[in-house]
């Protein structure tokens, strides 16, 4: 399987040389190293070549990688039905980069694009409804990169007596507290529940 692969990928990056920047094989499946500028034509070759024949696209995602001067890696996932295989195509832009849309070749990447967008803030360009699609209308952030907190910005409830949904900005209800990040052997310098009684013993008291 892994010398298949191997093979399969090693013809992707010859026959698309100057928009595959490489490619390799890693428990069991094969990532393909993609130009961003150029994901189209990588696209359409690998849908329309029939030694590739990856007529299906079965997701679209990111990750993000803040510290990294080219922030994202937008992922696709392609299948073959007829030569039942797979293949991941990945490619690396910055946080004020744009991608060029890839619903020309696949329309079903349309709502694959638009959730990449609201998670992440990745814009296609192209893209006939760049909107969001999970979260709400006026929603603020991308809440799946890692700068993102985890409380968000605003919490919604419904409000009984306006009879409508209210946004309130988040509140921690939990008082801040002090903790004694002090290393277990070193210990605190406070007597914890029940250390009482071993000094007692230590004494020779009751």
């Amino acid at each position: 399987m892994t010398d298949r692969l191997e093979k399969l990928g090693a013809t992707i990056a010859e026959t698309l040389a100057a928009a595959v920047s490489g490619h390799r094989v890693a428990f069991g499946e094969l990532t393909i190293d993609a130009e961003a500028a150029k994901i189209v034509e990588v696209m359409t070759r690998l849908r329309d070549d029939p030694r590739f024949a990856f007529s299906c696209i079965i997701d679209i995602t990111a990750t993000d990688w803040p510290s990294r001067e080219k922030r994202f890696d937008v992922v696709y996932h392609l299948l073959s039905p007829k030569k039942n295989r797979r293949v991941r195509v990945k490619v690396e832009i910055g946080e004020s980069e744009t991608l060029p849309s890839i619903i020309s070749v696949f329309p079903g990447a349309d709502w694959f694009e638009r959730e990449t967008y609201d998670l992440y803030g990745v814009v296609f360009t192209g893209h006939p409804d760049m909107r969001r699609i999970l979260t709400d209308y006026g929603f603020e952030g991308h809440p799946l990169r890692k700068d993102f907190p985890l409380t968000g910005f605003v919490e919604v409830r419904w409000d009984d007596e306006q009879k409508r949904v209210v946004y309130d900005p988040v509140r921690l209800a939990q008082e801040f507290r002090n903790f004694d990040f002090l290393s277990p052997w070193e210990g605190p310098d406070y007597v914890l529940p029940g250390d009482e009684k071993a000094k007692r013993g230590e004494g020779g008291s009751a």
